[in-house]
């Protein structure tokens, strides 16, 4: 129930209705936006809702929706339900678009997710209460799922109009033969007529500048009244001014009498054609008016989804139990009135629950406590008729049955009533109809008539209200009425906060607290004078002046604290934000350490197997050099070692473990990079002896002066390979090839990259006896030299890292790779040198390009670093 009669006009939703058919495309759904009503039926209000929901999210996700005409031809087909009526070209063209439209809309909003147009699922086979999860749009959907289109009379209107909404020529033979003549007979009279006129022009009975014109469906020549007779024919009309008549020839009356006789021939002819298809469309009215209410359905539904973006309104889900819990509720008409202004509206917190169901507002008068009022009932009004109302996207809504309001003065003179009067017959009706389910708002309660009487009446009208559980807002300035609620459970005091020091309302509703009127600081701030005001306090008393001040002073400090709570509620969803950021970020370096550690884990193993495969070749060759096996098997115990180091690190979950384990490796690796220099320094002091003949041979041979040329090799002579100082003997050779003993290593290889070398010098020192044995053995070559070549065929790296070095250190760094590289027999090593300008990568390939035994580098293949690695091939 609605109370009372003008219940719209008083909230202002005739405004709102107004706004409605503003934005509606044509009258179907202006009809509709004055059929809206209020709904008590929950399930209702939420298709309402969930349909304008479903729209506005189309407008954002689609731009390719059909709204193009919204054309209402309910009128003509309304009238051929009459037989011996026809419809009109113009009306065929209309419904021609209009059918278009709505075939197109079904069609859309019958397409499932896969972007597939589907026929509409019939209300049988659906699910009573759920929407169909198989359409984007599931609400529209169901509004479209019974609506009958008509491809095959937009086919026939298509048959018989032309783009333009004209009926063809091909309409029917009988017309195209009628426009034909009509045609033809049409340039007869045409040539006819300017013949004429040209010879009158000639004779100077019409201007130059003169054209036929059409006179009565009649073409005429415009001629001087003086000169009409000149001219044989029929005076057809003359202009306003009298200054000129239109003279039909006499050579043309009888063919423009066959026009006007074809022009009928030819409007009976269409109109026996539209005749025609009017008795096809007879048949289908029902089902046409039918599709007509659904194109009315789809402009209100864009008219309420208008203004719902007009208003920044949102659709709640509704609960079926009456309640309110509003957060940021605004008065959409008082916001449109203040942004024309530049303004903004301060938002409410409304609410009503069982524990609190009754809120009484008091406060300065022009503070809001009216506005509070009408935004409540306006907001919960339009909701219960299926409009999205501006409130804040966590709030929470029910319904009511009832919703009667007591706003304003209905004094009328023709009823005999006084502004009281009319209050007490509002608070009549509302005692007789109230209930559980009813909202009650009463503006300025017990007002109207004497204080103490009127607030003792209006006091024992709320026990009343109290007593049927009915939910309220009511606003007041008595006393009474404000301790009403702290004797009464389900009954609350509301105020509307005051800026004491500023002296203007703040607009704000405060919940929990009793307001005061402010009546002695509005009274001076209108310039009341002073001795009133003092005389005024002295009447109601000290003690009503001091209550008033400390409820002033208890609402300005729970304004205080809320303004606290507020920005503490602010800090802590700030912090919510920045944990909920650090946690992301946190798992994200999680993840990436995880990625790390397993791609780690990925190079250690191919490092791995490279090794694997390095050290099984120095195996094979120390074997077929019958090599002690226990060196063998000692690199074997280590390699196995390294693989069970790489097993644990993947295998444990603890990640102190992890990065331990990770440190003793790297140790490891420190160590054992400390023991190579070491022995690398120790080599290089063995190699200076033979350094300075190596500089002098070089030097030699770049001189000017030839060379001798050398003797040819035999065995037992003392040689070295060619750039390098390590020395070894000749155990066989065939003039080509030549087997060398280096170190007691075996290896063969062309004679032309050997050169004579002189033999080490022999110390007569006792060691020299300790020492035959090996040189009978391994040739030549210390027992120390021999564990420094062992430990570098174990330790050998087919690849070094020269980044970040001088040029000086890079070269030197490699000259000492590529000698190990030699000796250890490796045939193809790399050198990662990095891009940069490019200056280290051509000082190394100069060293290279002087080395005889590198046969050939180039750049390494660019998934595997490109220009920034230097693949060595080595003879």
């Amino acid at each position: 129930m609605i109370y009372p009669s003008n219940f719209e006009s008083k909230l202002g939703f005739d405004e709102i209705r107004r706004l409605l058919k503003e934005r509606c495309l044509s009258t179907l759904g202006k009809e509709k936006v004055d059929e809206i009503a209020f709904s008590t039926d929950v399930a209702q209000v939420n298709v309402w809702l969930q349909q304008i929901r479903e729209f506005r999210r189309l407008q954002e996700e689609a731009d390719d929706f059909p709204m193009q005409y919204f054309f209402d031809v309910r009128q003509a087909i309304t009238r051929i339900r009459l037989e011996g009526t026809h419809l009109e070209e113009e009306e065929v063209w209309d419904l021609r678009r209009s059918l278009e439209t709505i075939n197109n809309i079904v069609r859309y909003l019958n397409r499932t997710d896969d972007g597939e147009s589907e026929e509409p699922v019939h209300a049988a086979s659906a699910k009573p209460g759920r929407p169909d999860t198989r359409y984007p749009y599931p609400a529209l959907h169901d509004l479209a799922a019974d609506v009958v289109t008509f491809p095959a009379m937009l086919r026939r209107i298509d048959s018989i109009l032309d783009k333009f909404g004209k009926i063809k020529d091909s309409a029917s033979m009988t017309l195209a033969g009628i426009r034909h003549e009509l045609e033809k007979t049409s340039g007869s009279i045409s040539r006819t007529l300017f013949t004429i006129l040209h010879s009158a022009q000639k004779e100077g009975l019409v201007d130059k500048d003169v054209s036929p014109t059409m006179r009565d469906g009649r073409l005429v020549i415009p001629v001087a009244p003086a000169l009409k007779k000149r001219i044989n024919g029929i005076v057809h009309d003359e202009s306003a001014t009298g200054k000129t008549v239109f003279v039909e020839p006499a050579e043309v009356v009888e063919a423009n009498n066959r026009v006007r006789q074809l022009e009928a021939e030819e409007r009976r002819e269409i109109i026996r054609i539209l005749s025609v298809f009017t008795s096809e469309v007879r048949p289908h009215v029902k089902e046409l008016l039918e599709s007509y209410q659904f194109l009315a359905y789809i402009d209100l539904i864009r008219a309420k989804a208008e203004l719902a973006r007009l208003t920044k309104a949102f659709e709640p889900t509704v609960e079926a139990k009456p309640h309110m819990d509003w957060i940021r509720a605004i008065h959409p008409l008082l916001q449109l009135s203040l942004e024309k202004q530049g303004k903004k509206v301060v938002p409410l917190d409304i609410t009503l629950t069982r524990e609190k169901r009754i809120l009484i507002i008091s406060g300065p008068n022009a503070g809001g406590k009216s506005v509070c009022l009408k935004t409540t009932g306006l907001l919960q009004y339009m909701l219960q008729c299926g409009l999205s109302i501006p409130v804040g996207d966590r709030s929470t809504c029910g319904v009511f049955t009832n919703i009667m309001i007591d706003i304003g003065d209905e004094q009328s003179i023709e009823n005999d009533l006084s502004t009281y009067s009319s209050h007490l017959m509002n608070m009549k009706q509302m005692m007789r109809q109230s209930d559980s389910q009813t909202l009650l708002l009463i503006d300025e309660f017990g007002g109207g008539t004497e204080p103490t009487i009127g607030g003792a009446i209006a006091e024992a009208v709320l026990k009343q209200f109290w007593k049927k559980q009915a939910f309220g807002v009511i606003t007041t300035h008595y006393q009474n009425l404000k301790h009403f609620a702290e004797g009464h459970e389900g009954v609350v005091n509301g105020a509307m906060l005051y800026d004491r020091h500023e002296m203007q309302a703040l607009f704000q509703l405060s919940i929990g607290q009793p307001g005061s009127s402010f009546a002695i600081e509005i009274a001076r701030k209108t310039g009341i004078p002073e001795e009133v005001i003092k005389d005024a306090s002295e009447i109601v008393g000290r003690d009503y002046i001091q209550s008033d001040k400390y409820l002033q002073d208890i609402v300005r400090d729970k304004r205080y604290w809320e303004g606290k709570r507020q920005t503490i509620h602010q800090h802590e969803k700030s912090l919510e934000s920045k944990i909920s950021r650090y946690e992301d970020e946190l798992s994200e370096i999680e993840r990436q350490r995880k990625e790390i550690l397993a791609r780690a884990k990925e190079q250690a193993e191919e490092l791995l197997r490279e090794s694997n495969k390095k050290i099984e070749n120095t195996i094979r060759e120390i074997r077929e050099s019958q090599a002690e096996k226990e060196r063998a098997r000692r690199a074997r115990e280590e390699l196995n070692a390294f693989k069970q180091e790489l097993a644990d690190i993947d295998t444990r979950t603890n990640d102190e473990a992890i990065a331990r384990k990770i440190r003793q490796l790297q140790e490891r690796k420190e160590r054992r990079e400390q023991r190579k220099a070491e022995k690398r320094q120790k080599n290089a002091e063995l190699e200076a002896q033979n350094g300075n003949n190596a500089q002098g041979g070089k030097a030699n041979g770049n001189g000017s002066q030839p060379l001798a040329a050398q003797p040819p090799l035999k065995p037992g002579d003392t040689v070295r390979i060619k750039g390098l100082t390590s020395v070894g003997k000749i155990e066989t050779t065939d003039g080509k090839m030549a087997t060398v003993i280096f170190g007691g290593m075996r290896t063969k290889m062309r004679a032309e990259r050997l050169e004579k070398a002189e033999p080490p010098k022999q110390e007569t020192t006792k060691s020299q006896s300790r020492n035959e044995s090996i040189v009978g053995a391994y040739g030549n070559i210390s027992s120390e030299t021999r564990n420094v070549i062992d430990n570098r065929k174990l330790n050998f790296k087919q690849d070094i890292d020269v980044r970040g070095m001088r040029g000086d250190e890079a070269l030197n760094a490699v000259t000492y790779f590529i000698d190990d590289a030699i000796l250890v027999g490796m045939p193809r090593v790399r050198i990662l040198h990095g891009t940069g300008t490019g200056a280290l990568r051509q000082l190394i390939r100069q060293y290279l390009s002087t080395i005889p035994n590198v046969s050939h580098y180039r750049d390494e293949h660019v998934q595997f670093g490109g220009a920034g690695i230097t693949v060595v091939d080595l003879d």
